[in-house]
């Protein structure tokens, strides 16, 4: 198994993160490096915090993973420092600042928590109007099949009375 330098494995990292964002297979064309190693050091770096998207795709199309990533990478820094890691980066600094609020949100409770007996009350509640509903379509399916009925015997009665 070939053992590559710590200069060229942060090459390559740089190479599939951001501004460079270029696939994996890009990436190992470029340096020799086998693909599955280049994956292997990926999933190290993502796992360790890292954005390392490595997909060619935009920044807006990153993975949360991706996303939640930079976040963390940037939370400590001041305005200044996280306009100079942007500029680095080939991002926005309105893009980090809404994922973050993004990322802040997420564990936001939005209603209200729903209690098991809550939940029981609402299942019987939905069988009753299933009921009631299967009721009146029975009852306006039998006045259908009447009113068809009535105008075939109205029908027939004026047949009848030409005759």
């Amino acid at each position: 198994m070939a053992r590559y330098s710590r200069e060229k494995k942060e090459h390559a990292l740089a190479l599939m993160s951001a501004p460079e964002n270029l696939p994996v297979s890009t990436v190992a064309s470029r340096t020799g490096i086998p693909e599955a190693t280049l994956y292997l050091w990926r999933n190290r770096a993502r796992a360790s915090g890292r954005a390392v998207p490595g997909n060619g795709q935009n920044a807006e199309d990153w993975s949360g993973a991706d996303k939640f990533a930079v976040v963390l990478e940037t939370a400590a820094l001041s305005e200044a420092e996280l306009g100079e890691y942007c500029r680095r980066k080939g991002l926005y600094v309105e893009q980090v600042k809404a994922w973050r609020q993004a990322c802040e949100e997420a564990n936001t409770v939005t209603g209200e928590r729903v209690t098991p007996a809550q939940r029981a009350q609402e299942k019987k509640r939905v069988r009753e109007l299933e009921k009631e509903l299967r009721r009146k379509e029975k009852a306006l399916a039998e006045t259908a099949a009447l009113l068809v009925l009535s105008r075939k015997l109205e029908a027939l009665w004026k047949e009848n009375g030409d005759a």
